[in-house]
């Protein structure tokens, strides 16, 4: 019984459960990405390179065999390019709201500076102003 009551704990802190919903919306913010770059940016990118499909740009190492059922080994570049892509929408994404965030911030205030510390010159007349004030 002492673990559940140690899990509930550790479940139950604050960071825990913020991780948890920055990982289930950074999930669901991947899948938009992923459709932004496939439905909406890709198409025009192929039309304006001639109507190339990233998705089916590959260099094959070994032709597929269906008499043998052997698979088609190939490096898939395009679903690569594709990837990069959505990486650098959702590096770009992150960074405005880091940026947006930092904004809100309330800008710390600067610790005033301290006074710079008297030289001998001025220690000796402050001692001088003073004898002379006690003279008086």
């Amino acid at each position: 019984m002492a673990i559940i009551k140690e899990f509930k704990e550790f479940a139950m802190r604050g960071n825990v459960v913020d991780l948890a919903v920055g990982v289930i919306i950074g999930a669901a913010f991947g899948k938009i990405v992923t459709s932004l770059v496939n439905d909406v940016i890709m198409p025009p990118i192929g039309y304006l390179t001639g109507g190339i499909d990233f998705k089916n740009l590959k260099i094959v190492i070994k032709p597929a065999d269906a008499a043998n059922k052997v698979a088609e080994v190939a490096i898939t570049y395009g679903n690569f390019i594709n990837t990069v892509i959505e990486f650098l929408i959702i590096a770009f994404c992150i960074f405005m709201v880091v940026k947006a965030i930092n904004s809100l911030k309330k800008p710390e205030e600067a610790a005033p500076a301290a006074e710079p510390a008297p030289t001998k010159e001025e220690v000796l007349l402050t001692q001088i102003r003073d004898l002379l004030a006690k003279k008086a």
